[in-house]
């Protein structure tokens, strides 16, 4: 009998799970189960079985240089989770970090989960895409792969969401979602015209906007995870969040930062977060979320800082 090797088994796997997903994806609300995160495994089991961590490095706005040396110090800090895009063309930069990473023993392959996301302009040929992205970063497979934005008029999401699909069954792609979708109708216009449920929406989430209708909706009704994008309210609005007085309050009780304070948020909240920093000092301290835990009167006060306001304001 041929024994599979570790990469074959956990492609297979995957394969595997996605095969139930499409046999069980009209099942009703009522049977979805709704993520079950592991804080002390820092990961959380999406509705495809498969687990992914809860704290990840977000590359947006690094140039190839930065997203390179982000990657690998990410990685070497405990990072397992790292976030890109095509539209950031930085997904080679995050390849040769994680193969330095890789090359230095610092990760194996299967221990690091790999996002990235197609552009509008990649959906008439996402299968296409897809490939150049794998070739570009050096993989043989991703971990997750988003559509960066909807395509209402065209229903271009929707033919590029099913290629993904195809790409799962495929064996190139372990989980799929979705990105920037901000009410329950529009995620259902998806969500109920394909076989795979969303296992990720990525959105803009932090204190002063918390996603309070969108998270519990696909929670409830798909078992999709958060994925949140500005966690920190992005650059030119994170002091605005370190700076709250109740944040503040917060991080002096545990000896931490602000930041160190909305994430730990964040992950207790049930959501991952994906940070971006190219300061090796700001990403060790983005990591360190282990050894301080928010109270439930802590938990509320971060909860009632919720403006529904967002700060990127071009809305999808």
């Amino acid at each position: 009998m041929k024994f599979l090797g570790s990469k074959a088994l956990f492609l297979l796997t995957t394969l595997v799970l996605s095969s139930f997903l499409f046999s069980t994806a009209t099942a009703s609300a009522a049977d979805v189960k709704k993520p079950a995160f592991d804080l002390k495994a820092r990961t959380v089991k999406l509705n495809n079985g498969v687990d992914m961590p809860i704290i990840g490095l977000g590359t947006f706005t690094l140039p190839d240089r930065e997203a390179e040396f982000a990657t690998y110090t990410a990685l070497k800090a405990g990072f397992r989770l790292i976030d890109t895009a095509r539209a950031y063309r930085n997904e080679a930069a995050v390849g040769r970090g994680l193969k330095r990473a890789i090359d230095e023993g610092i990760v194996k392959r299967e221990d690091v989960f790999i996002t990235t996301k197609l552009w509008p302009g990649d959906y008439a040929n996402a299968e296409r895409a897809l490939d150049e992205s794998l070739k570009s970063m050096g993989l043989d497979y991703l971990d997750l792969i988003l559509l960066h934005q909807p395509d209402r008029r065209n229903g271009g999401d929707v033919v590029a969401y099913k290629a993904m699909e195809k790409a799962v069954k495929d064996g190139k792609v372990r989980a799929i979602g979705l990105s920037n979708i901000y009410t329950p109708k529009d995620f259902d216009r998806v969500a109920k015209a394909v076989s795979i449920p969303p296992a990720i929406l990525q959105n803009e989430t932090h204190p002063f906007y918390q996603s309070k209708e969108m998270k519990p909706y696909i929670e409830e009704n798909y078992g999709t995870t958060l994925m949140c994008w500005y966690p920190l309210g992005g650059r030119g609005n994170t002091q605005k969040l370190f700076e709250n007085e109740t944040i503040k309050k917060i991080a002096k009780a545990h000896d931490v930062s602000s930041a160190q304070v909305i994430l730990r948020w964040h992950i207790q909240s049930g959501q991952i977060a994906i940070p971006g920093a190219s300061n090796e000092d700001y990403i060790k301290e983005d990591y360190d979320l282990w050894d301080f835990e928010l109270s439930d009167a802590e938990m509320a006060e971060m909860k009632a800082l919720d403006k529904d306001e967002p700060f990127f304001r071009f809305r999808f």
